[in-house]
């Protein structure tokens, strides 16, 4: 999970989250620009923007975005992702637990499915709440649901302890009133589609290119490695809704606007 841990600690810089992101329709970016209602000439902070997706979306809209994250890769993919539609965007490698900018440098900040992984995530939050003077927009997903499913797949057969605070309570109202207190927040649950020819291509898509999934199968031995390969192929047939024989599973997440009163 993004933290200051060091490169060699950190899954987050093995794989490549843009492989990911080909694939994925980004329908969470869309919503979340537009409830936030994003204007022309806005400063907005992406935090923990990996890739760019919603960096581009909102600069789209005319806004001074800021893209930060810890893995260098990523904001080199999101620089070209926005040059390639003409469109200006800074980038940054900076930890969001601990970001480069003065207070109220910004007039939003948003992430996707970001900030929440990290280690610390009340400095985080006072983090966002620090460097933006306006609102925040936030996606996170469940705890009840397929992503925060697969995660606890992963841990059962790492044998891993739970983090002290679980990244999926970012996906829960009381989760975010504990650390936005204080704040008006208004929430929405949504659903993100991940759409593949099938449940094992996804998981070996998810083995290649998803920084922790690649980390798992690395520190397992050859045996065990299978195991879990079935097992995360049985997460997502369990909640897929196609019946042709392809993969269509529905990922649920929160959406939240977070405002200061």
């Amino acid at each position: 999970m993004p933290s200051v841990a060091s490169m060699s600690e950190n899954p987050w810089f093995l794989g490549d989250l843009g492989k990911l992101a080909a694939h994925l329709p980004p329908v969470y970016a869309e919503r979340l620009c537009e409830e936030l209602d994003l204007r022309p000439g806005e400063r907005v902070l992406d935090a923990a923007a990996g890739t760019g997706v919603v960096s581009v979306t909102a600069a789209r809209r005319f806004c001074e975005v800021t893209a930060v994250d810890l893995v260098p890769a990523y904001l080199d993919q999101a620089r070209e992702l926005a040059a390639r539609e003409g469109l200006p965007l800074a980038v940054r490698v900076a930890d969001v637990q601990e970001l480069p900018f003065d207070d109220g440098s910004f007039d939003a900040a948003v992430s996707t499915f970001g900030v929440m992984f990290a280690a610390d995530p009340e400095r985080a939050a006072g983090e966002l709440r620090r460097v933006t003077r306006g609102r925040i927009g936030l996606t996170a997903w469940t705890p009840d649901g397929v992503i925060a499913e697969y995660a606890r797949t992963i841990a059962k057969h790492l044998q891993a302890s739970p983090p002290p605070r679980s990244p999926f309570a970012w996906g829960t109202e009381e989760g975010l009133r504990e650390l936005f207190d204080g704040c008006d927040i208004r929430t929405a649950g949504r659903r993100q589609p991940f759409r593949y020819p099938s449940a094992a291509q996804a998981v070996d898509a998810f083995r290649q290119w998803y920084g922790p999934a690649k980390a798992a199968f690395a520190v397992l031995p050859e045996d065990r490695r299978e195991a879990m390969r079935e097992d995360m192929i049985g997460v997502w047939e369990a909640h897929n809704r196609s019946d042709d024989g392809t993969l269509v599973v529905d990922a649920d997440y929160l959406e939240a606007v977070v405002e200061p009163l």
